[in-house]
């Protein structure tokens, strides 16, 4: 496996891949130690171009985990033909799923046609089109993943609410989906083991849900104060930050569960957090989780 972006995501999956047998490979820009911590063998890119090539070579599976730059995508232009003269026998593309832009809480599937709301969503529209136009030039195994909102150890809520920097946002009936590292890691490990070339896959858990609902279940894990409320209309928060809130979605995860065959470790962010806070060792109130 090469892995190009191997950052917080992919160190959840070759664990994974490594008890499978797998030799795992991942680029990095300049962390080689994170990445030779989860079992990979680090390659700097952009960096030497060469060996990267023969890393694509000699790859039966390549997962691109790295975002569009500037409108592009940066190993599209720099290494497709590579990787379509390679043919490896799995080729996995992490998209997002603001591909799907502002429904108003709707429920969107991976039928539901794409109408990004934002240049990020936009930006990654293009960049799946471009991978499936090479896949459908070459004859690529290639699926897509669009992953909604990220968490896991070292990326959940407990450290602002405990510092007294976490805030509820409030805009009424705005919803997010997310999804555990951990099952994002399962649910590529379960593709690679059931190839279905040209598939896409929405990747989160059972249960879209108001932020100031998540950071609340967080404070009463820790037996701590609500955190305070802020209307959306006039709290103050970044640009990138804001337009977050831009887009009002329910995403369904039906497709991972039939094809693959996949049971969530977390189906939604009450299980996340409690597992959170069991690898951060802190004991949690008792609130029936």
């Amino acid at each position: 496996m090469l892995v190009f972006g191997h950052g917080y995501s992919a160190g959840f999956l070759t664990p994974l891949l490594r008890a499978e047998g797998w030799q795992v490979t991942g680029t990095t820009r300049s962390d080689s130690a994170r990445v030779t911590a989860t079992g990979a063998e680090p390659l700097i890119w952009p960096g030497d171009d060469a060996a990267v090539g023969r890393a694509i070579s000699g790859a039966d599976a390549i997962l691109v985990s790295i975002g569009p730059d500037s409108g592009s995508d940066p190993v599209l232009a720099a290494f497709g033909a590579q990787i379509a003269a390679a043919r490896p026998r799995w080729l996995g593309y992490l998209s997002t799923t603001g591909v799907y832009g502002d429904r108003n809480g709707d429920w969107v599937d991976e039928k539901t046609p794409c109408a990004p709301t934002t240049q990020r969503g936009r930006e990654r529209v293009a960049a799946e089109e471009g991978w499936q136009q090479l896949a459908a030039r070459h004859g690529l195994p290639l699926h897509i993943f669009r992953l909604a909102g990220i968490y896991g150890p070292g990326r959940g809520p407990f450290a602002k609410v405990r510092q007294g920097t976490a805030r509820r946002i409030i805009k009424p009936g705005q919803v997010f989906s997310r999804i555990h590292a951990e099952d994002i890691a399962q649910v590529l490990l379960a593709s690679i083991k059931a190839p279905r070339p040209g598939a896409i896959y929405n990747v989160c858990d059972d249960d879209p849900a108001p932020p100031e609902t998540v950071i609340g279940h967080a404070a009463e894990l820790l037996g701590l104060p609500l955190p305070p409320a802020e209307d959306f209309a006039t709290a103050g928060m970044s640009p990138m930050a804001r337009s977050f809130y831009a887009e009002n979605k329910r995403v369904s995860n039906n497709r991972i569960k039939t094809e693959l065959g996949v049971t969530l470790r977390y189906p939604d962010y009450r299980a996340g957090l409690a597992a959170l806070a069991r690898a951060e060792g802190i004991t949690v109130q008792n609130i029936g989780v």
